[in-house]
């Protein structure tokens, strides 16, 4: 039986936070949320109570719970660091939601030679400890300190980029809305075999939850959340264009040579980043709702039956112009030059290794399998 009571969720109406309020519900808490009230969803539970405050301003939130306490209190939402410290003392259990960036190397992998963030990242990984390394992942790895500060056996959780309905950075709407107008090509760097973590918004929920369920488990933990499988930007084109029944080329190109693919490589280098979750999952039981490949595939349904409009803030974050002249000239150019390349003959072809007996790899050394 799971322990229940009142819950504050601070923030709720957001890609997780309606899954997560949900969940509570679900669960039978009695809960309400903190918020602006200027993003009502439909999605929210009618039982739900709210509770119109900033959440940024500290004096209107520090009024907003003046007299109350909870038994749980989950902050997503507002000035983290100013949550926790209003918190003490008004709730007995403090769950709080922060990013990956307090990781050292997520945002900057040029902090490592060769460069690239060491792979997985653990949830113990070094945090970004200097500024000048990273300013945003300083203040990302301080919060969490501060957090701990003030609640000792709070759980906090990191997510990396979410993706689902209504997020606010859409990673496949630049392949969806490239389907939707109709293209036939798309670039993307070095293969696309770059692995970039993501979660699914009810995974990310999920994971929160799974922090609900269990306190003692959970309880002074940092824990990396994100999608069981770590898909690679190819496997994401290939899965919305497969949803959405289009054929897409997709054209391989050096990084160096292809700024279109920019905006879905997501930062400045094509090397990995990976979060290891094997404390979430072993610790908490963590297990996705919804596997990754059909996560991308109802993400990219989703988005062709709810269209962002051009200009809009969830095309602006992304920093794709969807220059199509531009990209039709550069694939032009590429394949081009790609067609004009010498052949050129080794005088021992190279193998892939007698170690290898996969597709094109080592013959048999039997015409047939024998038990």
């Amino acid at each position: 039986m799971r322990d229940v009571g009142t819950a504050l969720v601070i923030g709720g109406t957001g890609p997780t936070g309606i899954h997560i309020v949900q969940g509570l519900v679900d669960r039978g808490w009695d809960v309400t949320i903190l918020h602006r009230g200027t993003h009502e969803r439909p999605e929210t539970p009618d039982e739900v109570t709210h509770l119109h405050t900033d959440p940024y301003d500290a004096d209107a939130l520090t009024e907003a719970l003046d007299g109350t306490h909870w038994n749980l209190v989950v902050a997503m939402y507002g000035r983290l660091r100013r949550i926790a410290e209003i918190t003490v003392g008004r709730c007995d259990r403090f769950i709080s939601v922060g990013g990956v960036p307090a990781v050292r190397g997520w945002m900057n992998p040029f902090l490592f030679q060769p460069e690239g963030l060491p792979v997985p990242a653990r949830a113990d990984a070094p945090l970004v400890a200097d500024p000048s390394e990273d300013e945003k992942g300083y203040r990302v790895a301080r919060t969490e300190e501060i957090v701990f500060s003030h609640h000792p056996q709070a759980a906090h959780f990191r997510y990396p980029y979410a993706y689902g309905p209504l997020q606010v950075v859409p990673r496949e709407w630049s392949i969806v809305r490239r389907i939707l107008d109709g293209r036939t090509r798309m670039i993307v760097p070095d293969d696309g075999l770059t692995l970039h973590h993501h979660g699914y918004t009810e995974n990310l929920a999920h994971a929160v939850l799974c922090g609900v369920d269990d306190p003692e488990a959970a309880a002074g933990h940092v824990f990396n959340a994100a999608d069981d499988e770590v898909l690679t930007i190819r496997q994401v084109v290939e899965i919305c264009a497969a949803a959405l029944d289009h054929d897409l080329e997709i054209v391989s190109m050096p990084h160096e040579l292809a700024p279109a693919a920019r905006p879905l490589l997501a930062q400045p280098a094509t090397t990995h980043r990976v979060l290891d979750t094997s404390l979430l999952r072993e610790r908490l039981g963590y297990r996705d709702l919804v596997p990754a490949r059909e996560a991308v595939a109802r993400t990219a349904r989703w988005l062709a039956a709810n269209p962002i409009a051009p200009g809009a803030p969830e095309e602006y974050v992304l920093t794709d112009p969807f220059d199509y002249d531009a990209e039709d000239r550069l694939i032009d150019a590429w394949q081009a030059v790609v067609a004009s390349f010498p052949k050129v003959e080794f005088a021992t072809e190279p193998g892939i290794g007698l170690a290898y007996s996969g597709p094109g790899g080592r013959p048999r050394t039997q015409a047939t399998f024998v038990e």
